[in-house]
């Protein structure tokens, strides 16, 4: 239980802070949380969901929560006793079953400021992101409405906006740039907007700086790195940094490339986290730029470049892999869940009386055609659970169970399929070590 300390008490280099950290799981506010503990503080984190990367974060308090229902203050107000100290690191891309952009960044943050008002809770740093004013997307109008209402309240707040932000962990548009990296050909975007990147570490340190009792309030700070890049600059110096020569650059039809982003968003609303959406695809031709001075100033922090951080922190062959499988892993997913919903499709349509007849000659009798039938149900049902992450890995189990099982009893019952040329048996180990190889990247953080 965190024990209450005022904000105003502390004394500069010499305090330690109770935190509620909101979006702690993510790539930000995981690293966000990790500096924080190892600066002597308390952390409390917020997440929808405790995975097992929440486990493996240095957090003293988890709370479970999902923002779409956190729009009331008295939601908050529990959570809040002992707190000193709020930074909201919760963002989501685009709406789909299950985010909400209006809830994450502008309900449920106005209401746990309403809280923070009300519980004494003075201090407040914002993740919120650069660019937004001129934004037409649902992200960005949501972002600015949470900023809004944040500078409206009579809390001690910092804004921090900050550009495509790059680090050792990859997740949402930094992973796509590192996946992007991986492909022999890089499709042009010739209308996107410059990147002003700013680096992981320059942003974490911003936030440990602005909890400081000394520490600036009520400003907003364009997070902002030193160098104007193209989109496929970043990209071509993420294939340097994995020690790949530069890709050429192909332009895509814009038929192909709007299919890709309508694809992306029909990935979101079954779950994954695609970053190939249509709201990156505007954000990216908005581009994220801004000025640094100001942050510089108040906070003496000079940021670093794209190529500096890369010379800083070389690239392991685990960062090697995760280029070349990022992209690979819908394609694996996709076309193993193709493999089950078209075995049972053609089961129960032309390969019916192949397979009751297979069936009868196994001993079946009167029951083969109810066996095809249940073995085509049974397909079909893990390629479409395989299709949905929330169902994804209980699927891909019962693929690899289901697997072993035709192993079994086609080994038991028919042993002459060995022989088949054309493999039936043989051919279900390949099909076994893709069904291990998309429960290992299955996990997206």
């Amino acid at each position: 239980m965190f024990g209450r300390v005022g904000f105003a008490h502390l004394r500069s280099g010499d305090f330690r802070l109770r935190v509620l950290i909101l979006g702690a799981t993510g790539l930000i506010g995981s690293t966000i949380a990790a500096r924080l503990h190892r600066d002597g503080m308390e952390i409390a984190g917020v997440a929808r969901s405790m995975h097992r990367s929440a486990r493996a974060l240095p957090v003293d308090r988890w709370i479970r929560l999902d923002l779409r229902e956190a729009t009331d203050p008295s939601v908050w107000l529990p959570h809040l006793a002992g707190v000193d100290a709020v930074v909201n690191a919760a963002g989501v891309l685009q709406d789909n079953a299950r985010d909400s952009t209006r809830a994450v960044h502008d309900r449920a943050p106005a209401a746990l400021w309403k809280a923070c008002e009300q519980a004494g809770v003075r201090r407040i740093v914002q993740i919120s992101a650069l660019g937004i004013d001129g934004g037409a997307t649902d992200f960005s109008s949501s972002k600015r409405a949470g900023d809004a209402a944040l500078a409206r309240s009579a809390l001690d707040w910092v804004i921090l906006r900050p550009s495509v932000v790059i680090g050792r962990p990859a997740y949402g548009g930094s992973a796509l740039m590192r996946g992007l990296a991986g492909l022999p050909l890089l499709p042009r975007m010739p209308q996107a907007g410059f990147l002003d990147v700013v680096t992981l570490d320059d942003v974490v340190e911003t936030v440990s700086r602005m909890l400081r009792p000394d520490a600036p309030s009520r400003v907003t700070l364009d997070l902002a790195g030193p160098e104007r890049l193209r989109f496929e600059d970043v990209v071509q110096s993420f294939r340097r940094w994995l020690g790949r020569p530069s890709a050429r650059l192909v332009t895509v039809p814009d038929a192909v490339m709007a299919l890709a982003w309508r694809v992306g968003d029909l990935l979101a609303w079954l779950g994954w986290c695609s970053p190939i959406r249509t709201t990156a695809r505007r954000e990216i031709l908005r581009g994220s730029t801004g000025d640094p001075a100001e942050w510089t100033r108040l906070t003496g922090i000079r940021p670093g470049t794209l190529g500096d951080w890369m010379a800083a922190n070389p690239a392991t062959v685990q960062e090697r892999w995760f280029s070349a499988l990022y992209l690979l892993k819908p394609l694996m997913l996709g076309v193993f869940a193709l493999f089950w919903l078209l075995t049972g499709i053609v089961s129960l349509g032309p390969g019916f009386e192949a397979g009751e007849k297979m069936m009868r000659a196994a001993g079946a009798g009167p029951l083969s055609a109810a066996g095809v039938i249940a073995g085509a149900v049974a397909d079909i049902g893990i390629g479409v659970a395989i299709l949905f992450r929330r169902t994804a890995r209980l699927a891909l189990v019962a693929a690899f169970l289901l697997s072993l099982l035709y192993l079994i009893a086609g080994s038991l019952l028919a042993p002459e399929l060995w022989r088949d040329p054309l493999g039936p048996l043989m051919k279900i180990w390949p099909i076994l070590v893709l069904n291990l190889a998309c429960l290992a990247v299955l996990e997206e953080r």
